[in-house]
Order: structure tokens, then C-alpha cells, then sequence
């Protein structure tokens, strides 16, 4: 997560303490006021929840202070800003990027993703994730001087593929298999990377055909870490969400995508047909 998204929610947090406080209200009397439990008032004023609007409307009326509501979701829209800029992300280069994934990685335990568009980083090769990055720094026009370090970066995340404490299940859109952010040879290296994790394991990987019938839409990808965190990601934005609300619906979009996946020699069979493409185009 960015320095300054933290920061924010910080500082918004310290604002929905001054209002408990003012009020005259312990944090067990608000949260029954309000019917939360008190660890979400606690984690709220402690920056390590993400509010609602509704959240912060409650907060407000909770603490006889419904003039101040305005107020809060302004500032939750500002935090909101920060959270999804990419520009602001990429000011210091794509390490830090990778870094804060890094630091992430080494947290969960459990992590699903989906991923529509590219190969996930955690399976990408030096060459393809070298590829993918420059792209990336193209439409952003971020300063490419750091890609080298970053791929660096990204191919050190994979070493938490061999701890046995955790545990990966990762998706992939047919459509990933066949775009073409790099040269053919590299693809190639890239589908015979991805057909070596389709063996029974820890790192479980299934594949989404062309035919499936989709019952949520395709188009955006997202990891679901712990069920606790949910990192979503596209060209323009990356957003963190920790609220239990959005967990839960990644949770059952997760759930839905996965009853269309194949595993083992049927996903096999799809990667074939990608990597026969690439001759016979």
C-alpha cells in the first residue's frame, strides 16, 4: 500500500477519533450506538480499515455530529484518489512498486487470483515480466530506468512459491495465454512455464476457456489475499481494498469464476493450442 494512501487513512482516522472524543463517547458506547463490534471502531480510528460512506455517515450521526458527514466522505473521495493513482505510484519507479508487492507476498499465506489479461507476476519469466513492465512504463510514461531492478524484484516475489507454510490458487483467462506483450520466442518460454505449475500442489493453476459460460464479468483482475485483502488491477489502476464487504464480493466473484475453470491435462490442452497459435497464426 502507498506511503501517502496510508497516511491519509491515518489522518482520517485521527479526525473520526477527535469526533468520538469530542462527543464524549468511549469506543465500546459508539460501537454499540452504532451496532459494530468495537474492534471496527478501534481499526477504523487506527487507520487499518478502509471506511464506507455509509461508514462515515454513521460515524458522524453516532457522535451528534451530522453536519460533519460532508466532511468526511470528502476526504474518504480524496484518500480514494491517492489509492487508485498509478502516476503517483510510479513517481519513484517500478521497484518500490514491486517491493510493496514483495512485502505483501510475504504476508499471506493464502493467496487466489485472477488474471484476464497477462500471466500472473508470481509465474511470469524474467523475460516476459521485462516485456510486461515496459509496456506498462509506455502508457504511463514513468521513467523506464529502473525496469531491470524491477524485474529483479518481481522474480525474488516468486521465492514464496516454495515455502510450504503458504498456499496459491491462480487463474487465468484463456485470452492471457494468447495475447502478445512480448515476441513469440518469449511467449513460447512463458506457456512452458505456466503448463510446468499445472502438476497437483501447493501452487494450483487452472485456466478459463474461450467456451466457459462467465456469470460475472471478465474484465478486471484481482487477487484475494487471506481473505482479508483484495488488490485489484488494471491498465489505468490499482486499488487495495480491506473492507470485509469487498472482500466478500471478490469473494463470491472468485468462487463463480473458478466453477468455469479446467485444471491439469484439460488446461494443458488449452495451453497447447496457444503455444501451436504462436507457429500457426
Amino acid at each position: 500500500m502507498s506511503t501517502d494512501f496510508q497516511h491519509a487513512r491515518l489522518s482520517l482516522g485521527a479526525r473520526l477519533r477527535e469526533l468520538r472524543t469530542e462527543a464524549g463517547l468511549p469506543g465500546r458506547e459508539l460501537a454499540g450506538r452504532l451496532g459494530w463490534p468495537q474492534s471496527k471502531v478501534s481499526k477504523l480510528e487506527n487507520g487499518k480499515q478502509t471506511p464506507t460512506t455509509a461508514d462515515l455517515t454513521s460515524w458522524a450521526e453516532g457522535t451528534g455530529r451530522p453536519d460533519a458527514a460532508a466532511e468526511l466522505v470528502g476526504r474518504l473521495r480524496g484518500l480514494e484518489t491517492q489509492y487508485r493513482s498509478w502516476r503517483r505510484q510510479l513517481a519513484g519507479g517500478y521497484r518500490s512498486v514491486q517491493e510493496a508487492h514483495g512485502a505483501q507476498a510475504r504476508k499471506t499465506r493464502m493467496r487466489r487470483s485472477f488474471d484476464p489479461t497477462l500471466i500472473p507476476g508470481l509465474l511470469q519469466t524474467p523475460e516476459y515480466a521485462r516485456a510486461v513492465l515496459t509496456r506498462y512504463s509506455a502508457i504511463h510514461t514513468a521513467p523506464p530506468r529502473d525496469i531491470d531492478t524491477a524485474v529483479r524484484a518481481r522474480m525474488d516475489r516468486q521465492s514464496v512459491l516454495h515455502e510450504p507454510h503458504r498456499a496459491f490458487h491462480f487463474l487465468i483467462w484463456e485470452g492471457a495465454l494468447r495475447a502478445r506483450p512480448c515476441p513469440p520466442g518469449v511467449l513460447a518460454q512463458q506457456l512452458e512455464r505456466v503448463a510446468a505449475r499445472l502438476a497437483p500442489g501447493p501452487v494450483r493453476v487452472g485456466v478459463i476457456p474461450f467456451t466457459a459460460d462467465m456469470n460475472v464479468p471478465a474484465g478486471v483482475g484481482f487477487s484475494l489475499h487471506d481473505d482479508e485483502l483484495v488488490i485489484t488491477e488494471t491498465w489505468h489502476a490499482e486499488m487495495w481494498l480491506d473492507d470485509p464487504l469487498d472482500v466478500t464480493l471478490h469473494d463470491r466473484a472468485w468462487k463463480a469464476l473458478e466453477r468455469n475453470a479446467v485444471y491439469g491435462p484439460d488446461a494443458h490442452r488449452i495451453i497447447v493450442r496457444a503455444h501451436h497459435a504462436l507457429e500457426y497464426p
